[in-house]
Formats: structure tokens, C-alpha cells, sequence
């Protein structure tokens, strides 16, 4: 494993590798990785000759400085797990590399950008898009490999693609989950060992929720699952929605749509926690 911090570095090596065609496989992060991570790696080293971690904490995808402050960093395990992966390349620029001047682009994503994520966080799906697009001109990978934990996430990246003509596939990869179901995330080492008891309900909920779509309208079962999980007193959800899978467009109707998706935040104490479930596909 060969650690690097330099892009114009990292594009002179993997530039033998693209001369051959070889697949490259790039998977971004912004460290303090987990099991969901390293799920994604090893996806990736399945489906290509090169595997490439990155590790950035994204300072414009943050619309809460506070938050942007406590996020975990743990930057010497993560290489140590990237090294026991067998990762090739582990690309750790600082804020200067990736942003060498004010990144001031503005992309639009139309309805999938505004809605839940987007509607409740100013700016973030805005940031998403600088550094990942800045990541794919450096990395050129063949493919990319994204959680579908961040379900929103992943609509607008492969609107990006398309939009931007990136030549690059987008691999969704499923939601690793903890035993007790709540979903692997970086946030989850800042919960406090009460609101980790608690946290699993989200989960519960959910999946409860997906069992009882043919007793209720979408309004029953959305205002079920907020009462739910908000009578756990350590718990409190900033939104859930029942929305198209693809274009995100809330519904009305459980016939608005073949493929439907809950989609929900939920406060546990400083922590914010999002998860999603399918709840209808034409599969």
C-alpha cells in the first residue's frame, strides 16, 4: 500500500495503469472508516486491477461548522485498515490540494438536491458534488463505489455523472449493518453509550414500517413511524419521507410509484443519524 498526498503524484502513478486500460476502483471517504467501508473495498478489488481509498473530511459539504469540528478523525487506523485491505493506493490530500483556490461552482440537481437531505442541510449535496467531481478529475476512475446508506447521496453522484459526461460507473453497494440493525456510520463513534442503546430503534422502525404498508395510507405509516421513534425520548426525527426511489418526489399514494424508498433523520443527542429502506420495487 503506497500512501500519497500529492494528486499530481497520484495521477503520474495510475496513469501507467489507465495507459493499459487496467479498471481502477476508487472509493471516497472522509475517513474514520468502518465495516461498511471496508465492504466497499472489497467490491471494488473484485471488480478492478487498481483500488483507490481516498480520505478527506470534506470542510464544503458542511453546513454545521460545529459539526464539521467533531467529526471523527482517525486518520493512522484508517491507513492501518486500508493496509490489512490490501488497498493499492491511499490518497489523504489536505484542504490546499483539493481546493488549491475557492471551489464556487454551483451545480444543480433540480428536485433530487432540495428534498430530505437537501432541504433540511443548505449547501450540502452542493459540496458533495465539488469534491467528488474533483476526486474523479484527479482519480479518472472506472469505477466508483458509494453506500447506499446515503440513499440521496447516490441519486444526485450519478446525476452528476450524467450530467458532467463523467466516464466513470457508479457501483452502489447495500447498507452494512450493526447486529443489533443500526446502520454502520462514522457518526456512530460519537454517540454516547444511552443514545447507542437507543439508536437500533431507527432500524426497527423502519423495517416495522415496510411490514405494515398495505394497513395504512402513506400518511398513517409516516406519522407511525415518527411517533415511533420519537417516544424514545433520547431520539427525535428531523424528517421522513416515502419518495420515489429514482426521482425522489415524495408521494401521496403507495400506487405513485413502482420503486419507493423511506428515507429518514433522526437527532440522537449531538449526533445526527440517517437511514433508508426500500419499501416497494418492480423487481
Amino acid at each position: 500500500m503506497i500512501t500519497i498526498k500529492s494528486s499530481s503524484q497520484l495521477q503520474n502513478i495510475l496513469e501507467e495503469d489507465l495507459s493499459k486500460n487496467e479498471k481502477i476502483g476508487f472509493v471516497p471517504t472522509m475517513g474514520a472508516l468502518h465495516k461498511g467501508h471496508l465492504e466497499l473495498v472489497n467490491q471494488a478489488q473484485k471488480e478492478n486491477k487498481v483500488v483507490v481509498v481516498s480520505i478527506f473530511v470534506n470542510p464544503t459539504q458542511f453546513n454545521n461548522p460545529n459539526d464539521l469540528q467533531n467529526y471523527p478523525r482517525t486518520l493512522d487506523y484508517d491507513l492501518k485498515k486500508c493496509e490489512e485491505a490490501d488497498v493499492d493506493y491511499v490518497f489523504t490530500p489536505s484542504e490546499q490540494e483539493i481546493y488549491p483556490t475557492p471551489d464556487k461552482r454551483i451545480f444543480d440537481f433540480g428536485l433530487l438536491s432540495k428534498v430530505m437531505e437537501g432541504k433540511h442541510r443548505p449547501g450540502h449535496f452542493n459540496g458533495v458534488a465539488q469534491v467528488v467531481s474533483r476526486l474523479f478529475d484527479i482519480v479518472k476512475p472506472t469505477n466508483a463505489y458509494f453506500g447506499q446508506k446515503d440513499f440521496q447521496q447516490l441519486a444526485v453522484i450519478r446525476k452528476m455523472v450524467a450530467d458532467y459526461n463523467y466516464n466513470t460507473n457508479i457501483v452502489a453497494c447495500p447498507t452494512v449493518r450493526e447486529e443489533d440493525g443500526l446502520a454502520m456510520s462514522s457518526r456512530n463513534k460519537l454517540l454516547t453509550p444511552s443514545h447507542r442503546k437507543s439508536a437500533p430503534l431507527i432500524a426497527k422502525t423502519l423495517f416495522a414500517a415496510r411490514n405494515k404498508m398495505q394497513e395504512m395510507s402513506v400518511k398513517e405509516l409516516t406519522n407511525w413511524v415518527i411517533t415511533e421513534i420519537n417516544n424514545d425520548p433520547l431520539l427525535e426525527v428531523e424528517y421522513f419521507e416515502i419518495a420515489n426511489a429514482q426521482t425522489l418526489k415524495p408521494i401521496n399514494n403507495w400506487n405513485d410509484a413502482k420503486n419507493l424508498v423511506g428515507c429518514i433523520a433522526v437527532q440522537a443527542g449531538e449526533v445526527r443519524l440517517i437511514d433508508n429502506v426500500l419499501f416497494k420495487t418492480d423487481n
